[in-house]
């Protein structure tokens, strides 16, 4: 059990779930309804989507090579032998029939355009590390995390809820998808030496280190300068302060240490920021 979990990679759920949480809060601030039920059901589907999106980048990698023995990250399942590749893979697969259930009853109530967001969320589940093209190893992978976790998960999620798309979502979606990213690149920045030496060709391996860390620093100044044009400048936004100090100190660290297990800590504390920050757009909408 401990070797499914470790492939699953509970940390990374926070990138699945708060997006569908904001998304919920800005559909009932922008028309004072929720539904349950449809909640759910778009939580559990992106859920199952991330953890089938880590089981396949499990396996692949290591397929790939990229996953050694000199990582400085947490152990993999797959590349460590505690899991077969076809067991992941069958995980994986598994994974994402539970979320195509999930989506079944988002279509039922609102019909092809969560089809079409849910026919690219499978493929891209395996095209992120697999495939023709995989996203992770071209560079792509900040890119894309802030379009589905962010401008599609946020704005998507409002749609279920309300029947309408709403431009608040959007820019609320490129806020939760920047500090997402800020996930991705730190964990890149951490592995930079290893990615580089297996070809996994992330943004810090093709820009460098410094302009790396520039792209954290706009990723993690983006979603302040959104809630600042969509809010009124009152003393509301006090509340983000904590989450934006975390991201400053994330930064301090990153600019001032070499990559090392203690990045580890730092992705913790990039996923808290978006924790932080979904709590403060949940308390400035309540006031």
């Amino acid at each position: 059990m401990k070797s499914f979990i470790l492939a699953a990679r509970p940390k990374t759920l926070p990138a699945a779930i708060v997006p569908v949480w904001v998304g919920c809060v800005l559909a009932y601030d922008l028309t004072g309804v929720w539904d349950v039920r449809l909640a759910l059901f778009t939580l559990l589907g992106a859920v199952f989507i991330q953890i089938g999106t880590n089981f396949f980048n499990d396996a692949i990698d290591a397929d790939k090579g990229a996953d050694t023995d000199a990582r400085l990250g947490p152990e993999r399942a797959t590349a460590s032998g505690r899991l077969s590749r076809r067991t992941v893979y069958l995980c994986a697969i598994v994974s994402l029939l539970l979320a195509s259930v999930c989506g079944y009853m988002l279509i039922e109530a609102r019909g092809w355009p969560i089809l079409l967001i849910g026919v690219a969320s499978l493929y891209f589940a395996y095209g992120y590390t697999g495939g023709p093209v995989p996203l992770a190893y071209k560079g792509l992978g900040e890119l894309f995390v802030i379009l589905f976790f962010g401008l599609v998960a946020v704005s998507g999620t409002t749609f279920v809820q309300t029947g309408d798309w709403h431009a608040e979502a959007w820019f609320m979606g490129l806020a939760i998808g920047c500090l997402s990213a800020v996930l991705i690149s730190v964990n890149n920045l951490r592995d930079v030496d290893e990615d580089r030496m297996n070809s996994k060709n992330t943004l810090a391996v093709k820009w460098g280190r410094n302009a790396a860390i520039n792209l954290v620093r706009m990723m993690t100044a983006t979603p302040y300068v959104v809630v600042m044009l969509m809010h009124d400048l009152n003393w509301s936004m006090l509340v983000y302060f904590p989450p934006f100090a975390l991201g400053l100190f994330i930064i301090h660290r990153i600019s001032n240490e070499a990559p090392g297990p203690q990045y580890n800590k730092y992705l913790a504390f990039a996923a808290l920021q978006l924790i932080l920050f979904a709590a403060s757009v949940n308390l400035v909408m309540v006031l």
